[in-house]
């Protein structure tokens, strides 16, 4: 569910865990003025990648590993509030099978929801920490992380992301994938620098037209080749072509994974270091870049500052709603009626129906887009719109914030059934059918598009609604009095009795 964003207090704490291929880490930041101050830093090296199955199941021994550091973590943060803690889980949780199976004990563990997020809003949150980690600058950015199962490229001005890509390679998984058995080889590094290279053709030459002034690293495997060409004598302040040749080379003398030992590398990153060296000679070469700087700040830190935004009133959810209802051509004024409508109803019964701040954010995103499927086709358009909600990358949004919108997206007409949302955690499950009828019940008072909407008054309880409509609106109204004769038949498949009661 989405992170409410009530503003904070001064002095207030937040935290930011990042539940990566690699390492997990995790921020704690302190309100001082409106702006950050970092209180605390938490990082474990997990690598939950290496136990990721051909089939998609994690193995035990890293599920332990995973839960284990999440619980440590956990007790750092125990007294924060749910609205002050975001946990991202990046590449090896979207890959899992069944990502359930692993989120509901790692949630347990750490105390906390944890989000899965597309590599594109990954990319987002990455540029935005790295962003707010350097000098203010109207400098166009490239900015690369090499993360434990993929690579994040962004090209960016300011604060604002311009284009994002994320590729199925990182520093564990390149290194798993080309030297599965430990042994190094020249010819297993052409070939896996061959294999890298393909993936690059999709958007490499876009990326090199659009153009940067200058190109940022951010991740831990950034930092060991920085690292490791300052210890060289290589470069003192930049990864170079130059220098990376030379730690190719340096690298290439070793003949098993478990001997290497490079200057300026950790025993704690030799094991995935040669993956992570072919992925930055690669992109260096691809990209054709001259040079990179290292930079300290990550994808954490822009979690931080994206919770920030949200608590005063800056949510990039809000605009990629609204990109979204442009881009389909949704009746703007119709959707704000619509969602003015179900606030109302919601406000009424939010106390009985145990629906808080998150629930409401999520009904009023989906009456902005319940109309985004005629865009398509009137008929089934429900269907529709749930389909493109759910597969779209949409910036702000965890992949079970989208799941949770189409839902709601999709129970908005025809018929309604607990299985529409059986997919989802029993709670969000629980809130997305009661916004449902809320969504419902709005749509069908708005339906003759009317400026001027009835004063109505709402009550509930788990069994029954009551609806009290002016009895002047009701007569003048037949359309709505026969759907909502329609919609108690409806209401009745999910075990909610519908009543109407006319008042002057």
């Amino acid at each position: 569910m989405p992170m409410s964003s009530t503003a904070l207090r001064e002095g207030e704490l937040m935290a930011a865990i990042d539940i990566g291929s690699n390492s997990f880490h995790m921020v704690v930041a302190r309100n001082v003025l409106g702006q950050l101050r970092i209180v605390d830093r938490l990082r474990e090296t997990v690598r939950i990648a290496t136990g990721l199955r051909a089939n998609g199941d994690l193995d035990p021994a890293a599920r332990d590993r995973a839960f284990a550091c999440l619980a440590r973590f956990g007790e750092r943060i125990h007294s924060f509030p749910p609205n002050r803690v975001r946990a991202i889980a990046t590449n090896t949780v979207r890959r899992l099978r069944n990502p359930q199976a692993f989120l509901i004990p790692a949630e347990t563990a750490l105390g906390h929801a944890i989000e899965v997020v597309s590599g594109r809003e990954e990319a987002r949150l990455i540029y935005l920490g790295v962003a707010h980690g350097l000098p203010p600058s109207d400098a166009r950015r490239l900015v690369i992380d090499i993360g434990g199962g993929s690579t994040e490229f962004i090209i960016g001005t300011g604060f604002q992301p311009l284009e994002r890509e994320s590729l199925q390679m990182g520093c564990v998984a390149t290194t798993r994938r080309f030297f599965p058995d430990g042994k190094i080889s020249q010819q297993r590094w052409q070939a896996g620098q061959l294999e890298l290279a393909q993936q690059f053709q999709q958007f490499s030459a876009a990326y090199r037209t659009l153009g940067w002034d200058e190109a940022i690293g951010s991740s831990g495997t950034a930092r060991a080749i920085a690292e490791m060409q300052a210890a060289s004598g290589t470069s003192v302040d930049a990864i170079t072509p130059a220098g990376l040749e030379r730690s190719v080379e340096a690298l290439l003398k070793f003949r098993r994974i478990e001997d290497i030992r490079l200057p300026g590398v950790s025993a704690d990153r030799r094991p995935v270091i040669a993956g992570g060296l072919m992925v930055m000679a690669t992109a260096f070469r691809e990209l054709e870049l001259t040079q990179m700087r290292a930079c300290e700040t990550a994808m954490r830190e822009g979690v931080l500052h994206d919770m920030l935004g949200r608590s005063q009133n800056r949510d990039p959810r809000d605009a990629a709603i609204a990109a979204m209802a442009l881009r389909y051509g949704v009746d703007t004024d119709h959707a704000a009626r619509v969602e003015s409508m179900a606030l109302a109803l919601f406000d009424q019964v939010r106390d009985t129906w145990a629906l808080d701040d998150d629930d409401r954010l999520m009904l009023g995103w989906a009456a902005r887009l319940h109309e985004l499927g005629l865009a398509i086709s009137h008929s089934q358009h429900q269907k529709h719109a749930a389909y493109v909600i759910a597969n779209s990358d949409i910036d702000g949004f965890s992949r079970q914030e989208q799941t949770v919108l189409a839902a709601l997206v999709r129970c908005q007409r025809r018929g309604l059934s607990r299985s529409l949302v059986s997919g989802l955690p029993a709670r969000a499950a629980h809130a997305t059918l009661r916004n449902a009828v809320l969504l419902r019940l709005a749509i069908l008072l708005c339906r003759s598009h009317a400026a001027e909407l009835p004063n109505l008054g709402l009550s509930a309880n788990e069994a029954r609604i009551q609806l009290a409509i002016p009895r002047a609106w009701l007569a003048a109204h037949a359309l709505a009095r026969a759907d909502l004769a329609t919609e108690r038949e409806d209401l009745a498949e999910v075990g909610l009795v519908l009543s109407v009661r006319e008042t002057e």
